[in-house]
């Protein structure tokens, strides 16, 4: 029978005072109050999520009316699934919990959405009153209320995530893809209002074809910008996730780049929703001249952060491997996005022939979890070279280990044979000395094909 290989030792080692990890656990665990108990905490979000999901449901419908809403139901839902699969793919080298991503868009629909409406609507009607101007108060709103408003309800949800989940909030990738899909259902609940509302509209003017107002409606919200929200969101995702690398020790840093972002991203949209105020073309101009640029940088940096974090894979499980965790084809394989799907498709396919489909597909998701594992376990390690491993780095790191030790006769061989596939060759030049031969002094053998332990 095997037994786990030696872990390597703390790469940083201990700072003083601090307890061990596991320490206290039990007995706190023995004493803790009702309100710590996990089932507690997620029926009461769950009941939370469910009446603002009722709440909002009863005000978009009386505000649209039962056929405005399905109509922009029907319409605002179409590019959910392209936002959640895009998001997805960014976070596909250090795969979250669906879990997160289901309450960051319940929150961004329904909890966030809620906050909006009411909030936006006092403040607007208290400005109108104390003005007497109601149009003024309506630019004032879109303009100044509203940005603050929604940007802080939707950066509610990636404050609870970076809190209460932080193991699963490992950097700037992480803190984009929660903002983003909390962003996505905002904007989800946001588009059934407007598209309802413009479908009456057209009820009851008679507007109908390209010309009628839901139609110009999907075209700016659905078409042009269904990004807007996400985009302004994430400016908030990117601030917590250089907090989330920073060490605890720099509570200031931690705490000013949440803040910067936030408040990038509540200017953005305050100079989004006041592109009106510019002229008849505001809107195009700021879309042109600010919305598509930011959205490519943005998309350029995730992208390259995405390619940073294969690098730290790379880099920080030889250290795994030397010690016998590993093989010493993994951390090639793991710092490759194609020879993971290589190595999926692997095992699917010789589970499927020895074993059935069935079999197949249990050992494809085996191989996904020993990938998002091992990822988590080479963040680990990076964090805590770079001086902020947390009080649990041990008892983290001992738990990820045994998840790898669990799956390795599934994910070994799959990622191997996916190493020798991807691996590039290795290059070997003729020395451009004469070399003594089997003819003589000044022949030059032909070079031996250089070993490359990762080809067969």
């Amino acid at each position: 029978m095997a037994t786990s290989p030696p872990h390597p030792s703390y790469p940083v080692g201990p700072t003083d005072g601090a307890p061990f990890a596991g320490s206290g656990t039990a007995s706190s665990s023995r004493h803790a109050h009702w309100w710590h108990r996990a089932w507690v905490r997620y029926g009461a979000l769950s009941t939370l999520l469910a009446i603002s999901g009722l709440v909002i449901l009863a005000l978009v419908r009386e505000e649209t009316g039962t056929e405005g809403f399905l109509v922009g139901l029907g319409l605002a839902v179409l590019p959910v699934p392209l936002l959640i699969a895009a998001f997805r793919w960014l976070d596909r080298v250090e795969p979250g919990p669906w879990r997160n991503l289901l309450f960051c868009f319940a929150w961004g629909a329904c909890a966030a959405a809620l906050i909006a409406i009411v909030a936006n609507s006092f403040a607007t009607r208290w400005i109108a009153t104390a003005t007497a101007d109601p149009s003024s108060a309506d630019t004032l709103g879109a303009t100044v209320i509203a940005p603050v408003v929604e940007e802080s309800a939707k950066a509610a949800a990636v404050l609870l995530v970076f809190l209460f989940r932080r193991r699963d909030f490992t950097g700037i990738v992480d803190g984009v893809v929660i903002a983003g899909v909390t962003a996505t259902g905002f904007a989800f609940t946001e588009n059934i209002l407007y598209l309802g509302t413009a479908f009456g509209t057209d009820q009851l003017t008679g507007g109908s074809g390209i010309a009628s107002v839901t139609a110009a409606t999907f075209f700016v919200r659905i078409i042009m910008s269904p990004f807007a929200h996400p985009l302004f969101t994430v400016l908030t995702g990117i601030g917590f996730g250089i907090a989330a690398l920073s060490a605890d020790r720099r509570t200031l840093r931690r705490v000013l780049f949440p803040l910067g972002g936030l408040l990038l991203a509540m200017g953005m949209h305050a100079m989004w929703n006041g592109s009106s105020a510019f002229g008849e073309y505001g809107f195009f101009a700021v879309y042109a001249a600010f919305m598509v640029p930011i959205f490519g940088l943005l998309t350029w940096l995730v992208i390259w952060t995405r390619q940073r974090e294969l690098k730290t894979v790379r880099a920080e499980l030889p250290a795994y491997a030397v010690a016998g965790w590993l093989t010493p084809a993994e951390p090639y394989a793991l710092g490759s996005m194609r020879a993971r799907r290589i190595a999926r498709q692997h095992a699917r396919q010789y589970a499927r022939q020895h074993a059935g489909r069935h079999a197949g597909r249990a050992a494809a998701r085996e191989v996904a979890r020993y990938e998002a594992y091992a990822t988590s376990l080479a963040f680990l390690r990076h964090r805590a070279r770079r001086g902020s491993p947390g009080a649990d780095f041990a008892v983290r790191e001992r738990e990820l280990l045994g998840e790898l030790w669990r799956r390795r006769e599934v994910a070994r061989p799959a990622l191997d044979h996916a190493a020798r596939i991807t691996a590039p060759p290795v290059p070997v030049t003729v020395p451009p000395w004469p070399v003594y031969g089997v003819y003589g002094y000044g022949h030059q053998p032909a070079p031996y094909p250089a070993y490359n332990p990762y080809r067969s």
